[in-house]
């Protein structure tokens, strides 16, 4: 999840515990928490969350990855 946003100006700002926040490098002030928990995936409910944020479609994510 982290690497497909990259690949749309989204970078990784800090992290804090298993949290990562990313900004995007010309949206000012905009910023995205990412939960990061090895061998467990998004709820599906998260992953709606972080792409309602983001501005994109489920589409829009399947075409990143």
């Amino acid at each position: 999840m982290i690497r497909a946003l990259g690949r749309i100006g989204w970078y990784r700002d800090h992290q804090v515990g298993s949290h990562v926040a990313l900004r995007h490098q010309d949206i000012s002030g905009k910023k995205l928490i990412i939960p990061v928990h090895p061998g467990q995936p998004l709820k599906p409910k998260v992953l709606q969350q972080i792409l309602r944020e983001a501005g994109l479609t489920p589409e829009d994510l399947r075409d990143l990855l």
